[in-house]
């Protein structure tokens, strides 16, 4: 299995925007779901948002209205455009994928993981 690899991370001020990728192995039968996460020094990994094969998406409520998740399918190609920055929004970015055919992206435990790529929002 081909692991989700991400790119577009960087270094930006407060209010600045950056797009984050990912070319992930593809929706299949049982990978239905694609999602980003993320995971700040000494916090719990936060599901930030998820799309599936037909493009429904969930938000975690601190990123709706200013992160936007997209995917081109020929491509097997996810993006995070995330506008609006705020420092805390400073975290390691990581692109996941599973999930079976209908569940819900949003409640899932994803199973196939890329290795992240840092986001650094400063004030």
């Amino acid at each position: 299995e081909v692991q989700p690899v991400e790119s577009g991370g960087g270094s930006v001020q407060a209010g600045g925007s950056l797009r984050l990728s990912c070319v992930h192995s593809g929706y299949t039968y049982d990978n239905f779901c694609t999602g980003w996460f993320r995971q700040a020094p000494g916090k719990e990994r936060e599901r930030v948002a998820t799309i599936n094969l037909p493009g429904t998406t969930t938000y975690a409520d601190s990123v709706k209205g200013r992160f936007t998740i997209t995917q081109d399918n020929p491509k097997n190609t996810l993006f995070l455009q995330m506008n609006s920055l705020k420092p805390e929004d400073t975290a390691m970015y990581y692109c996941a994928e599973g999930g079976l055919w209908a569940e819900d992206c949003g409640k899932i435990d994803f199973d196939s993981w890329g290795q992240g790529t840092q986001v650094t929002v400063s004030s």
